[in-house]
């Protein structure tokens, strides 16, 4: 999800990051890492140093760039990061970053960044049990020991901030090392802590709290297994004890001083509590231990005094006293979802605390957070055997009253955060984060009363929503917050489409939408309120499917409107219900058969009409404040443009504007998200507009080449990927015989250097496959299907680009003639099943049997069988017997079953060396996987319909930069059949049999009987009797 760029705090450190990347937030990107090298101007003339070269032609403005100097601007920065890697892993630098952090003579902010480093140092150099890195990558064991004999005992001096990030390094050693190879550590632990209680030392007491918090978190959201359990079983064995004694007497501290002590005073006092809390929490997360099962009251008696113990206002105010209260509250719902029956006796009295806290006034500054926690208790209670505890109508309307309505009710964070910080806003609100609100969490509480007690709460909330209804109505200017809350209630509780476990109708949908989300939409002041605006806007988005089509089509110029609000959460929340609109889907029967398929909702001739001002009103949004780089904003103007059918001025103006935009983003690429939407607008563009005009493709060429150029020239690596994709998607809209820019791109494509870099592999290969379609009968010239043979061999030969290999093959065999590949045949077969004595997944083999078949379709079952037997006499019976017969059945994807379903059927019925009378029962093993495969096609067909979407493209969201490669959806082109003259291939094998069989009548028959399988021979039939073919 998106992220607001973070300043930097003492958690985050750059230290991972490369130089660029650590200064790439915050200064202009430059054009390489180290001197520029002047770029070559030309591919089109001899290398003549840096200074030759042409301009390019006048289709093409500018040239692009060369391999040589493209493997010239990579290689250096190789050579020199290697020092830099090495260096955190010389002996002694770990040692004196811890030195530096724990010195009191040095300046704070310089302690803090080396605390920083020495953690993230910690967490990616530590040496891992049986590692097998380089040793030269890891710290030194000298450095290790000494690291652990200390570490602990500096912890207890630094500063709290540095103490952080020292309990975070050693709990990065520990991961690794602890209990096994530190035995020591958790002893000492218990050691200093027994001391520090002794002499009454609260803070020394508190960091080693801490550092066993982070210790014990390991055992939190984690497979059980026996080695967590033997572990979690020493840790308990050692601090369970301690912990309860070091529990109960800072609980008998606090009750002794609370009503005298200052708020400074007492806040490390809660703080121990606190974090006695947390790693409760920790050792009980796997599993009831027995040492809690039998001190169940100790702890219980003191966590229920936390709750209902009133704290003079002061301390209070602090908020200490309420983050303790939520660490108690997440530990009753760990116990009520885990361990109910050993709990239950101690519910009662823990409901009746948790809900009196939630009435009673405060003015604690953290009470939003203790809420939060305390409303998901009463949740989980609500949703279990013991949903009786608020069945009566007193107990449900107090709820609602009480802590429902309250916190579903805007609060002055929630509008701070409206303006202050939207992304985080629609983070929290429309995206449903990983953080729990008020709101979430107050409308869940809701919905699990809903569960067992239905009608009950809907009338309860019926009635709510009128009662907000009339507020707003009496007062619409001080009261939009009650219409607000409304909504939202609609929204939290209503049925949705696929929702799991039903909802509430609390109101009549139909009416409601016309009397209070219509008007909101049309109203003439449709830039005031913009909090209740996007609250109608995100509830449009929720119930899109349940708008009727032409509801939604009439609403559409009003909602397009808010694209223009100058609120980034109004226009961002247009953006998304525009977006979420046109892939919506319906459910359609296919006639005559019981299949059934998803259809678009919405289809180019429904929004045409709309296109070009939500295309520009975007475009308008794009230059707002803090909207400059907006992935929602993107992310519709990228489906409007694959959906809608535009042309002209509008194709020219939002191209310019891409590009704009593509060109500023070169500068610093910081949002992953919104670069991957703007790429996919631009293919989108491309490929309708380019499609439908042909006399466009030069305008994308002069448009898009200097900013390709500059991303490839730049080595901005984030963009490779996209780049080639969308030279691809170029290369297959221009027409033969393409430029020589264009050649001179080949040039470039077929050097080795230009595939160094992975992440661009796949990007390379569509690219290449593009050229492949279009200049096939040149390959021979220049030596370059020797070159492409070359990187199809280095692909082939791993596992993670084997995939890109066999695409760049099939599209050679389907392109190139045999005149052109019957002298590398040989080679290629060589490379293949070399390298399948070594790799005999199943991915693979299916692979080779697609390229095989293509082999056999296009050139004939005699070049297939020839071609390999060339290798080795009688290899293709070998292959064909241990690899393509099992693993035909295999075989997946519409295109790949009806190509190896009719390649099957013409060895059957062709070749010689299956027809010969030695090799029946291997003709009759094939003819038996040919079979099965066809008799699943229909199954898998229906799958793939349900599958395919234009929404492809929210599976391809990326999670943070790294460079990867992200496939384009919009710039893909459908992949070519090379049997569009064969419609069936059921028919076309039963036919084919049927003419076999009549030319030598009763010889199939038995060899059917013999080696087919029963339930296959009985669907053989029954396909012979659907086309009416018959083997005699």
């Amino acid at each position: 999800r998106l992220r607001p760029s973070p300043s930097l705090s003492p958690t985050d450190s750059p230290s991972p990051l490369s130089p660029r990347e650590r200064f790439s937030k915050t200064l202009p990107r430059r054009s390489t890492p180290f001197p520029p090298i002047p770029p070559p101007k030309t591919l089109a003339a001899p290398d003549r140093g840096d200074n030759g070269g042409a301009a390019g032609d006048a289709r093409h403005p500018g040239g692009l760039v060369r391999a040589d100097a493209l493997s010239r601007r990579r290689r250096p920065p190789r050579r020199r990061a290697e020092p830099r890697r090495r260096g955190p892993a010389t002996p002694g630098f770990a040692l004196a970053l811890l030195g530096l952090a724990s010195s009191p003579r040095h300046d704070l902010q310089a302690r803090l960044a080396a605390s920083v480093h020495f953690k993230n140092l910690l967490r990616r150099r530590w040496p891992k049990p049986a590692d097998d890195a380089d040793d030269g990558d890891r710290l030194p064991p000298n450095d290790c020991v000494i690291i652990k004999t200390h570490i602990l005992q500096l912890l207890l001096t630094v500063p709290p901030l540095i103490q952080s990030q020292l309990s975070e390094a050693l709990a990065a050693a520990a991961a690794s090392d602890f209990p096994a190879r530190w035995e020591s550590l958790l002893p000492s632990i218990v050691s200093s802590l027994g001391n520090a209680l002794s002499a009454g030392d609260v803070p020394a007491t508190n960091s080693l709290l801490a550092a066993a918090v982070s210790l014990f978190s390991r055992f939190r959201n984690v497979f059980d297994s026996n080695t967590l359990r033997i572990d979690l079983k020493y840790c308990l064995d050692t601090f369970a004890a301690p912990l309860l004694e070091v529990f109960l007497s800072t609980s008998r501290r606090l009750q002794a001083s609370a009503a005298a002590a200052s708020p400074l005073e007492l806040r490390p006092v809660f703080e121990c509590l606190r974090l006695c809390c947390e790693i409760f929490y920790s050792l009980n997360s796997v599993d009831l231990p027995e040492f809690f099962e039998d001190h169940m009251r100790e702890w219980m008696t003191e966590f229920r005094a936390f709750l209902t113990t009133s704290y003079p206002p002061p301390v209070e105010a602090d908020g200490a006293p309420d983050a303790l209260r939520a660490a108690v509250c997440d530990n009753l719902q760990l116990y009520m979802e885990k361990y109910e029956e050993e709990f239950r006796a101690y519910l009662k009295e823990f409901v009746e605390a948790v809900w009196g806290l939630l009435m009673a006034p405060t003015v604690s500054p953290s009470r939003g957070q203790l809420a939060v926690t305390a409303i998901r208790f009463l949740t989980t209670v609500a949703e279990s055997v013991h949903h009786a505890l608020f069945g009566t109508p007193d107990a449900m309307k107090q709820i609602c009253d009480s802590v429902v309505v309250p916190n579903l009710r805007l609060r002055d964070e929630d509008e701070e955060l409206f303006e202050g910080n939207w992304v985080e806003y629609v983070r929290r609100d429309a995206e449903g984060s990983d953080t729990d609100t008020l709101r979430r969490a107050a409308c869940r509480l809701l919905r699990g009363l809903a569960a067992n007690y239905r009608e009950q709460v809907a009338v309860l909330v019926s009635a709510q929503v009128q009662q907000m209804l009339a507020a707003y109505a009496a007062d619409r200017a001080n009261n939009w917050k009650e219409k607000d809350a409304a909504i939202y209630l609609v929204i939290a509780l209503m049925q949705k489409p696929g929702a799991t476990g039903g909802g509430t109708p609390v109101v009549d949908m139909e009416s409601f939408f016309a009397s209070v989300i219509v008007p909101e939409l049309q109203a003439p002041d449709w830039e005031s309120e913009p909090m209740l605006k996007a609250t109608v806007l995100r509830f449009l988005k929720e119930f899109k499917d349940q708008i009727p089509k032409a509801t939604a089509l009439a609403l559409l110029p009003s909602v397009t409107r808010f694209l223009t609000h100058e609120s980034n959460v109004v226009h961002s929340y247009a953006a998304i219900f525009i977006e979420n609109l046109l892939i919506t889907k319906d459910v359609v029967q296919v006639p005559g058969v019981n299949v059934v398929t998803r259809a678009s909702r919405y289809v180019a001739a429904d929004i045409n009409s709309s296109a070009q001002q939500i295309i520009q009103s975007l475009s308008k949004a794009l230059g707002y404040p803090d909207s400059y780089e907006n992935p929602y904003l993107m992310k519709c103007l990228m489906r409007v443009l694959g959906i809608a059918t535009i042309a002209g001025q509008v194709v020219h103006e939002i191209t310019a504007r891409l590009v704009g935009i593509l060109m500023e983003v070169c500068n610093n690429p910081k949002n992953p998200d919104f670069n991957h939407y703007l790429f996919e607008a631009l293919a989108a563009v491309i490929g309708k507009a380019g499609e439908q005009d042909p006399a466009l493709v030069p305008l994308f060429e002069a448009s898009l080449f200097p900013v390709l150029q500059r991303i490839l020239v730049e080595d901005i690596s984030e963009f490779w990927p996209y780049s080639f994709q969308i030279f691809a998607q170029l290369v297959n809209l221009s027409p033969p015989p393409l430029s020589q820019n264009y050649m001179q791109l080949f040039g470039v494509l077929l050097s080795n250097a230009t595939w160094d870099r992975p992440p661009c592999v796949p990007a390379l290969v569509r690219l290449l496959r593009a050229f492949l379609r279009k200049i096939p009968n040149e390959l021979n010239q220049e030596g370059r299907l020797p070159n492409i043979l070359v990187i199809f061999r280095s692909l082939v030969s791993r596992s993670s680009t084997e995939d890109s290999a066999f695409y760049m093959l099939n599209t050679l065999v389907e392109n190139v003639g045999l005149d052109i590949i019957n002298p590398h045949i040989s080679e290629i077969w060589s490379a293949l099943f070399t390298r399948l004595q070594t790799r005999q997944a199943v991915k693979f083999v299916n692979s080779l049997v697609v390229v095989m078949s293509l082999v056999s379709v296009k050139y004939g079952p005699g070049v297939l069988v020839s071609s390999v037997d060339t290798i080795q006499p009688n290899l293709f019976t070998t292959i064909l017997q241990r690899f393509w017969i099992p693993n035909l059945k295999l075989i997946k994807g519409s295109l790949e079953i009806k190509l190896t379903a009719v390649a099957s059927t013409k060895l059957l019925c062709e070749s010689a060396v299956l027809l010969d009378a030695a090799a029946a029962q291997t003709w009759g093993k094939l003819l038996d996987s040919t079979v099965t495969l066809l008799s699943r096609t229909e199954q898998d067909g229906v799958q793939q319909e349900q599958n395919d979407g234009a929404d492809a493209v929210d599976s391809q969201r990326t999670s943070g930069y790294s460079v990867s490669f992200v496939r384009l959806q919009y710039a893909g082109k459908s992949e070519d059949d090379l049997l569009k003259d064969i419609n069936d291939p059921k028919q076309f094998l039963v036919t084919s049999l049927a003419s076999l069989s009549a030319q030598s009548p009763g010889r199939f028959g038995p060899i059917i009987e013999q080696h087919v399988d029963p339930a296959n021979k009985s669907a053989l039939l029954q396909l012979c009797a659907a086309y009416n073919a018959n083997i005699v």
